[in-house]
């Protein structure tokens, strides 16, 4: 089994490779899921995440009202830190669980950890390989002004609120470049996949 930790920045595609590489057979373990799952009602991340921050980051529903939190934690690190410090371990123990049932069940596979944080946390060191997937960041910025409809200093800031595209980059194993054509970035993707799938089949990590 090869295990292959999936990052990038936003707006830079990296759901649409993950995509790519699910749909060529991939195992894909999306650590965003896993997060939306780990702080659901009741959950115990949940109560730690209340308890911190008051029933204030709660829709009438009960669940954490996500936008508000947000909006919380972007402009507060030392917050940020607080919420990190409890949705993590649970992602990753989530995570650890999911990668042993493959590793039992599909010993030949390849299996894609998308985390969007994965160099943050000092995560890529678990991996086999740490693909980025890459874009300058002008076209960062211009995807967001295309798609969210904000701003270019509101689009900057998110850009900038994460660890850069560049630094992230240069801790990657493999690049998959998306700042071209679409079926350039699915080319790329599923060479990287059949590489990545040899490699598993001969039990190599």
């Amino acid at each position: 089994m090869v295990i292959a930790g999936l990052t990038g920045g936003i707006a830079t595609g990296k759901s649409t490779v993950a995509e790519y590489f699910r749909s060529a057979g991939a195992s894909l373990i999306d650590a965003d899921r896993i997060a939306f799952d780990a702080v659901q009602k009741d959950m115990p991340a949940w109560h730690e995440i209340v308890r911190h921050f008051g029933k204030e980051v709660l829709l009438e529903n009960g669940q954490i009202d996500r936008a508000g939190l947000g909006d919380i934690i972007f402009n507060d690190r030392e917050q940020k830190e607080v919420l990190d410090s409890i949705v993590h371990p649970a992602v990753f123990r989530k995570i650890e669980e999911n990668v042993s049932v493959l590793e039992k069940d599909s010993p030949d596979s390849v299996v894609i950890v998308d985390i969007p944080l994965l160099i943050e946390t000092g995560r890529y060191r678990d991996m086999d390989e740490v693909i980025v997937v890459y874009v300058p960041e002008h076209i960062q910025i211009e995807r967001l002004l295309s798609r969210d409809n904000i701003s270019e200093e509101a689009a900057r800031a998110r850009v900038r609120s994460q660890m850069s595209i560049e630094d992230k980059k240069a801790y990657a194993s493999i690049v998959i470049d998306n700042s071209k054509s679409m079926e350039q970035t699915k080319s790329k993707t599923l060479e990287v996949y059949r590489k990545l799938k040899d490699r598993a089949e001969a039990g190599r990590p």
